[in-house]
């Protein structure tokens, strides 16, 4: 039975829950909205300071070894106001709320999810780990070798893991393992639904907002330029000379003899670390590049990330061909990534407004009403701030091959 007439706050509750159904990454990401973004009248540039826990050496023996706190913490810039304006009249207003959330309510909401993913998927050029060989399709031992990066990072296996993947990713892999052994669950998800479900200890889930990386121009054969160096950049020569982007942000490299380190027990995982560019970066006319890294070269202490600094003349290898695009799916625990929401104000002197916070969904909505009396319409406006940050990079790893 329609309702007499719809209101506001029903409207907004409606837009909310299937603003929820249209997300995919942003689902299974931190949004701890109740804990840290729960500030009325919040407007873009407002920042939150997340901290993050520490880690530590340890000790063994009985003699005490106090290690100093060295807390660490990120700043999240609620940078983004983005929204969905449109129009109705007041004969849409005697529609049942589910005929006018299909009508008016649904491409709004897929529209504003598109976005809120599409901007969390962009941070894949912070995250230094992949799995996969650019170009080529994947095998389910490399989505396998993702969790296996991962779990040499200490990453929990709390069943917060997931796998957001693009759709040519998500039909390759579905094809490869059709003929394998799944639950009845899986084949089902895999055969009517062409998806993935539950395997390989991820949530699988296809976003079609995955993003491209290109990889920069490259050239020559790049050494790191001096013994000893630690630090969030490297000094590195033997590049082709005066070459502009020959490194693009987001480009992962090797460095030889300079392994990851397991950051609890700061064991050698005996594979290469890999690091991020976290700049483009251009060669000088010698051919230099002081290259902008993530993680920083830590040879010791609680946040160690590497058994040793690079040797003098250690060689450099680029993942992937110069100037070509990948695609970048991403492996990752909910705590790899942050969104956060904040409640917008409600202004004065509007026909109506209203705003809808979910503590549990980490998500705040707002609608304002204006009243057209000359055409009889109801224009409304909806809005999200948000911001995104990759809170810890270690926890998610990209996928790179198809």
């Amino acid at each position: 039975m329609p309702n007499s007439i719809l209101t506001i706050d029903m409207i907004t509750r409606e837009l909310m829950l299937r603003l929820e159904n249209n997300l995919t990454f942003t689902k299974y990401v931190n949004r701890n909205y109740n804990d840290h973004f729960a500030m009325t009248g919040a407007k873009i540039g407002d920042v939150v300071t997340i901290r993050l826990p520490p880690f530590f050496v340890g000790r063994t023996g009985r003699v005490i070894n106090i290690e100093p706190l060295t807390e660490q913490s990120i700043a999240l810039t609620l940078d983004t106001q983005y929204g969905v304006d449109l129009d109705f009249t007041s004969k849409d207003m005697l529609l049942s709320i589910d005929d006018f959330g299909e009508r008016l309510l649904q491409p709004a909401a897929a529209n504003i999810a598109n976005k809120i993913d599409r901007d969390g998927l962009a941070l894949y050029n912070q995250i230094f780990s992949a799995a996969g060989t650019p170009g080529s399709s994947m095998t389910f031992l490399q989505y396998l070798n993702s969790g296996a990066l991962l779990d040499e990072q200490s990453v929990p296996r709390d069943g917060l893991r997931s796998m957001v993947i693009g759709p040519r990713q998500q039909a390759n892999i579905v094809d490869v393992l059709k003929g394998l052994f799944h639950s009845s669950t899986e084949i089902e998800e895999q055969y009517k639904q062409g998806t993935m479900g539950l395997t390989g200890g991820y949530k699988w889930s296809m976003d079609q907002n995955i993003a491209n990386h290109t990889v920069g121009a490259l050239g020559g054969t790049p050494l790191v330029n001096g013994a000893s160096q630690t630090g969030a950049s490297l000094i590195t020569d033997g590049w082709t000379a005066s070459v502009t982007n020959i490194l693009l942000k987001g480009d992962i490299f090797t460095v030889t003899g300079v392994n990851s380190v397991n950051p609890m027990s700061k064991g050698d995982n005996g594979q290469l670390q890999q690091f991020v560019v976290t700049a483009n970066q251009s060669s000088s006319a010698g051919g230099a590049v002081t290259i902008p890294i993530s993680p920083s070269i830590t040879t010791s202490g609680a946040y160690q990330t590497v058994t040793a600094s690079p040797a003098d003349n250690a060689a450099l290898t680029i993942l992937g061909t110069a100037a070509t695009v990948y695609n970048q799916g991403m492996a990752f625990h909910r705590d790899a990534f942050v969104l956060g929401t904040a409640d917008l104000p409600l202004p004065m002197g509007t026909h109506q407004a209203s705003r809808i916070s979910d503590d549990q969904l980490g998500i705040s909505v707002r609608m304002i009403w204006d009243y057209d009396v000359t055409n009889d319409l109801f224009v409304a406006r909806t809005d999200v701030l948000y911001g995104w940050v990759v809170a810890r990079p270690q926890m998610a790893c990209r996928i790179v091959g198809n």
